[in-house]
């Protein structure tokens, strides 16, 4: 009984605390104590029902027979509207606290929700090495799934709670998007529902156009279904080499060597100030030296960088397949240690690791207003995509407009294809994407005045900015960035002018406000 009757006055001091000084004030100078109380075990008990509910649905065997109904279901929701006087835009019935994205969406409250209850792995062909999933299905799922066969993606991005959808219709990368590209680059298909309420399936070579449309339109002409993704087989272990470097253009230097090294399945980089860095690359291996074999990205270690980082010398150890594939999930880079100051401390990490990170989806839904705000002119969350051979150029912009660090730094190879986003010239082209996540240290930082010098930086080198995060271009700026020809070549020829808003609507705040 006394360890209850401690519980129970514990929770009645906690309660009596905030009356006094209110949720509010809890909620924004306390917000550790919200998260560690609430928020991780409702995260831990989301894990464990999509964990159990995915392994359930696929044993069974149950969701190819339930998705073409489901499908048909979408497709009358959309008739239906269209019946009913198409009075007002569509857009999925996903509530906006649920999205990764920072930013709200405001405009479900006005537009017709199109429910879409579509979670679920469809099929794995491994002789085809292709997956097919539905758009609700999460990285973690995938790398569950794929890695305790024997397979994986070639671009798996950070972050468990990540949709498909989110990359198909945004973007993502990954430390092996110097050999595979983009996410988009990987797909082989998609499955859609127009806004007339027939069903597509597109490819490279099936109605191309609308293929090459999908990727960064925010799925503003179109309701993904499903996808199919290439897949390829899977090693154990990853050697995982990390080198400090001193110096910009030796940085610089040392990531585009790491590129064109050929037998480097993963490159990327923990960027610390102007004149210091760490790079990493991995190979895949199923053979090990077990004296180097590291759980460094366990739950109950360092984050990674804080540990990789402590020295001046080179290193090598080898990190199962999944833990480096969710390197700095727990972390959520280093965002953790905003939320939960003591996060990397080493009594919480092994009593409290294995429940972090808390869902940045529960994490938007209990911010509140004011502390909305406040993040948004205090903090940073931006991914920026330029040209290698402007790196150093846009670190030094990155360091005068809002001197946030550490910056990720990974690799990629832009292919030239129709749509958004390509290359200036018709070759692929080598570009890097620069990930700032944090408190910006410039002094006199305003959000909209210094985002907007730094997106016309971005804008006057043929780079992107990543659309997950706020921008706050004006409607010609962006599309000054991004190539809108084959985007609204297709809104008019489908006839999605009344049916979904354009994409610049949702995404920059210009349009919104």
């Amino acid at each position: 009984m006394e360890p209850a009757v401690s519980l129970a006055v514990c929770a009645l001091l906690f309660l009596l605390w905030v009356r006094v000084k209110g949720l509010e004030f809890v909620l924004i100078h306390q917000r550790w104590v919200f998260v560690c109380l609430f928020l991780l075990p409702l995260s831990l008990i989301f894990d464990i029902y999509y964990y159990v509910r995915a392994w359930v649905v696929f044993k069974l065997s149950s969701a190819p027979r339930l998705h073409e109904q489901r499908v048909r279901d979408i497709q009358k929701q959309v008739r239906e509207w269209k019946e009913q006087g198409s009075k007002t835009f569509m857009c999925t019935g996903r509530p906006g606290w649920l999205t990764v994205s920072l930013r709200v969406g405001k405009y479900k409250k006005t537009h017709k929700n199109i429910m879409i209850n579509l979670m679920d792995i469809l099929e794995v062909d491994t002789k085809k090495q292709i997956v097919r999933v539905e758009p609700l299905v999460t990285m973690g799922q995938v790398t569950a799934l794929l890695t305790s066969i024997g397979w994986t993606l070639p671009v798996l991005p950070e972050l468990d709670d990540l949709t498909v959808v989110f990359f198909f219709i945004l973007t993502g990368i990954e430390s092996s998007s110097h050999k595979y590209g983009l996410f988009q680059h990987i797909c082989t298909a998609y499955e859609l529902v127009l806004a007339d309420g027939s069903f597509v399936r597109c490819t490279p070579s099936e109605n191309s156009d609308l293929f090459y449309a999908v990727p960064w339109s925010c799925g503003f002409f179109f309701f993904l279904v499903a996808a199919e993704i290439r897949i390829i087989p899977a090693k154990k272990y990853v050697i995982f080499f990390f080198e400090p470097v001193q110096g910009l253009e030796a940085i610089c230097a040392k990531f585009t060597h790491d590129f064109f090294f050929q037998e480097n399945h993963f490159v990327e980089g923990l960027l610390y100030s102007l004149d210091e860095a760490v790079i990493m690359t991995g190979v895949m291996t199923d053979e090990v030296e077990p004296s180097k074999v590291s759980q460094g990205v366990f739950f109950f270690r360092p984050r990674l960088g804080r540990h990789e980082c402590g020295g001046t010398e080179p290193g090598l150890e080898y990190i199962p397949l999944r833990h480096y594939y969710h390197r700095h999930t727990r972390s959520i880079f280093w965002e953790l240690q905003d939320i939960i100051p003591f996060g990397n401390n080493p009594i919480f990490r092994y009593l409290f690791g294995w429940m972090v990170p808390p869902k940045i989806s529960l994490l938007k839904l209990t911010q509140g207003e004011t502390l909305r705000k406040l993040y948004e002119q205090h903090h940073v969350v931006q991914d920026m995509l330029v040209p290698m051979k402007c790196l150093q150029q846009a670190l030094h912009t990155f360091q005068n407009d809002i001197h946030v660090y550490p910056i990720w730094l990974c690799p990629f190879i832009l292919p030239s294809q129709p749509g958004l986003v390509h290359p200036k010239g018709n070759e692929a082209e080598l570009y890097i994407d620069i990930g700032a996540y944090g408190e910006p240290r410039v002094k006199h930082f305003e959000a909209r005045s210094c985002m907007r010098q730094l997106e016309k930086f971005v804008r006057s080198v043929h780079g992107f900015q990543m659309l997950y995060a706020d921008c706050y271009m004006n409607r010609e700026e962006f599309w000054e960035m991004f190539d809108g020809s084959l985007y609204h070549k297709l809104r008019e020829k489908l006839g999605c002018q009344d049916a979904f808003p354009e994409v610049y609507d949702k995404i920059c705040k210009a349009a919104r406000h």
